[in-house]
């Protein structure tokens, strides 16, 4: 029983490391899209992606056989970070242009 726990645990640890890998790789470009959108003055939401990301997710969750509200829960919990990026990137776009926002 103890050696089947610490195997199970071992593959969690793994699958745990390559959800930190791919989000790490997901927020490399995630920050690549906030530069584009404050070179181009876009705002740093777009809810319009965002409700067709979710979407997707639902249905890739329902496919895995995963929780769909689980999915979208935490898709809602890395766009909320996402967008505090992007607000941050805008941010020093504008101080470097010397940009007020009025």
């Amino acid at each position: 029983m103890r050696a089947e726990l610490a195997r199970l645990r071992d593959s969690i640890d793994n699958i745990d490391a390559a959800v930190v890998h791919m989000l790490a790789e997901r927020f490399k470009c995630t920050q690549q899209v906030g530069h584009l959108k404050a070179a181009h003055q876009l705002p740093p939401a777009d809810p319009s992606r965002e409700a067709q990301q979710i979407a997707r997710l639902r249905r890739l969750a329902e496919n895995a056989k995963l929780d769909p509200a689980f999915a979208e829960k935490l898709l809602n919990f890395i766009i909320a970070e996402v967008i505090r990026h992007h607000e941050s990137i805008a941010d020093g776009a504008g101080q470097a242009t010397g940009a007020t926002g009025e």
